[in-house]
């Protein structure tokens, strides 16, 4: 497979408007995003609204991404490949819902999980929508470009941080974020999650991943998620108790258990990743659109 043209050695004509071409890549994807997550936010009262505005942001996340991607760096956009999608996604699913239902049953031995009853099921429904679009459209950004184009240049690992240490900032923004919370992010969740796609070099294994533990989070266990307010799922459940058990009012994400799962699926994730010899040390980081296909 031949190298994306901003590689080192690429021709003059090739190197010429690369970096507007990039900031145009960005841009057309974060503003769908954007777009997609206040529109998705402003009817999350609505579960069947929220459901279909859900899908839809999804839909044109990805169209938008594979063209924008496709035609400034002109290859075929195998990170979002139909072949093998539903696969990479429902792997993503269970071990998202695996991994969060791990954190709660932990806490709830506890004693600081309590299920008070069942909760609402069309709430259930308009999270789907509500954590499909957060996923995709975070995924597309954070891992689908910031990772990706670090990477390229200065290798796996100073990406992985860079990734995710921005991703747990930019939780900040939310109701009721805290610094524990934020830093919780940027391990468990920057830090898996790019470590996913780097194994894998397909962003559908954590986009599957990502909406199974924030749809386990509040869809199912009905706690609260990245400190964006209660939710409303199929189980009524409150937590207490000390808030690096529960992680407090940002939710279990800041839990000292959810640092800990992440972090133990973050070095799985770079084991395979080294096995597969995906990895991109930092003096050949150019070679990194070469290992798309390695992992499949």
């Amino acid at each position: 497979m031949r190298s994306v043209p901003f590689s080192r050695g690429a021709s003059a004509a090739g190197d010429e408007g690369v970096v507007t071409k990039l900031v145009w890549q960005i841009l057309a994807v974060v503003a769908v995003g954007a777009v997609g997550g206040q529109s998705v936010t402003a009817v999350q009262d609505n579960p069947w609204l929220s459901l279909l505005l859900g899908g839809l942001t999804v839909a044109l996340s990805v169209f938008v991404y594979r063209w924008a991607v496709g035609h400034t760096e002109r290859r075929p956009v195998v990170e979002l490949a139909r072949e093998g999608a539903r696969r990479s996604l429902f792997r993503g699913l269970v071990i998202g819902v695996a991994m969060f239902g791990a954190v709660i049953a932990n806490i709830y031995f506890l004693g600081d999980y309590e299920v008070h009853g069942f909760g609402s099921v069309t709430g259930t429904i308009g999270l789907v929508g509500f954590m499909a679009g957060a996923s995709v459209t975070e995924e597309l950004i954070f891992r689908g470009l910031l990772f990706r184009l670090v990477e390229r240049g200065l290798g796996t690992y100073i990406a992985l941080v860079l990734s995710g240490v921005l991703f747990g900032a930019a939780h900040l923004l939310n109701k009721d974020a805290t610094l524990l919370g934020a830093l919780a992010i940027a391990i468990e969740a920057g830090g898996m999650l790019a470590a996913a796609y780097a194994a894998t070099r397909t962003l559908w294994l954590p986009i599957g991943l990502h909406f199974g533990w924030n749809f386990a989070e509040s869809g199912i266990f009905g706690t609260q998620v990245s400190g964006n307010g209660a939710t409303h799922g199929l189980l009524d459940a409150s937590t207490s108790g000390a808030t690096l058990i529960t992680g407090g009012e940002f939710g279990p994400e800041a839990s000292v258990y959810s640092m800990l799962f992440g972090i133990l699926l973050t070095i799985a994730f770079l084991w395979l990743a080294h096995r597969r010899g995906t990895m991109v040390p930092r003096q050949r980081a150019e070679r990194v659109s070469t290992l798309a296909t390695l992992a499949r």
